[in-house]
């Protein structure tokens, strides 16, 4: 029988209900990790995000993988749920081992024909709240779980690796953010022996985006037509991968604070995505406009 590579490790994936924290908390599960998946999605009760998907077909598609996982509904704005779900934890589980902070809900707020001064600020600052409050009071309550056994990693999952513009002020704002509040932690648990870093995936082939397009994952590449670049875009299992991956490298550690990305950590631990390719928006990022990424 193969050795799974996280047995016995407990992970929570806070926004795992869709996109990159449904693959990465599924890619957790199928390597043995006990995974809680956490968001505002479940059955019968959409977000504001307003999609299909919940956090409970994501725990039904790791458990009949084999996994093990469990959903718990929070809101992670609101402090006490933030608490409670942690605090759950500690009571089943004893411990953490990986927290993975995935948690957006930006898209009904930000209006990418706007500049800044155009833009609803009701909207923009509801956005902050929404997807950078949320990281921040999840960290709070999660690493003690961390500190209490000097161990553990973090995953700040943003959208990109640098500080640059990103199309919109406050989507910018919020994901340069999230890449200096993992630089930021890094600093203070690095003396304690916990590693925090930021994680990006290149043009992410999610559930939303292939309904933007209109079209499925057996026939993705028709988006082409109305895209070029999606050409280069990658599922969201690869994201999955590289997290696997950084959670059974004992040397983790010596990439705390650091923001990093899918094709830069599958060119180190060679993993690929789900049809064997190895997907690398950085390349081709540089090939189509001339920069580095």
């Amino acid at each position: 029988m193969k050795t799974k590579k996280l047995e016995g490790r407990i992970a929570v994936v806070a926004g795992g209900t869709r996109g990159a924290g449904r693959g990465i908390a599924l890619a957790l599960g199928e390597e043995g990790a006990i995974v809680y998946v956490t968001g505002r999605s479940v059955k019968g009760s959409a977000s504001e995000m307003n999609r299909k998907e919940t956090i409970d077909e994501t725990v039904e598609l790791i458990r009949s993988n084999g996994g093990k996982a469990v959903a718990i509904k929070t809101d992670h704005t609101k402090v006490e749920e933030v608490r409670e779900l942690f605090f759950r934890v500690e009571k089943e589980q004893g411990k953490l081992d990986i927290l993975v902070n995935d948690i957006w809900g930006g898209d009904p707020y930000i209006d990418w024909t706007a500049k800044f001064w155009e833009h609803s600020i009701e909207n923009g600052l509801k956005v902050q709240r929404t997807c950078l409050d949320s990281h921040l009071i999840t960290n709070y309550f999660g690493a003690p779980l961390m500190i209490r056994n000097r161990s553990g990693l973090i995953l700040e999952i943003t959208d990109g690796t640098d500080y640059r513009y990103r199309g919109n002020v406050y989507y910018t704002l919020i994901k340069s953010s999230i890449i200096n509040l993992a630089s930021c932690l890094s600093e203070e648990l690095k003396p304690i022996g916990i590693a925090a870093l930021a994680l990006t995936p290149g043009f992410l082939r999610s559930e939303a985006m292939l309904d933007h397009f209109g079209v499925k994952e057996d026939n993705w590449r028709d988006a082409a037509k109305k895209d070029p670049h999606f050409i280069a875009s990658e599922t969201p299992a690869y994201i999955g991968r590289a997290v696997v991956a950084l959670a059974s490298d004992p040397n983790v550690f010596l990439k705390t604070g650091i923001a990093t990305s899918t094709w830069k950590l599958s060119e180190e631990y060679d993993f690929t995505d789900l049809d064997g390719s190895k997907p690398h928006w950085g390349n081709y990022f540089k090939e189509k406009f001339g920069e580095n990424v």
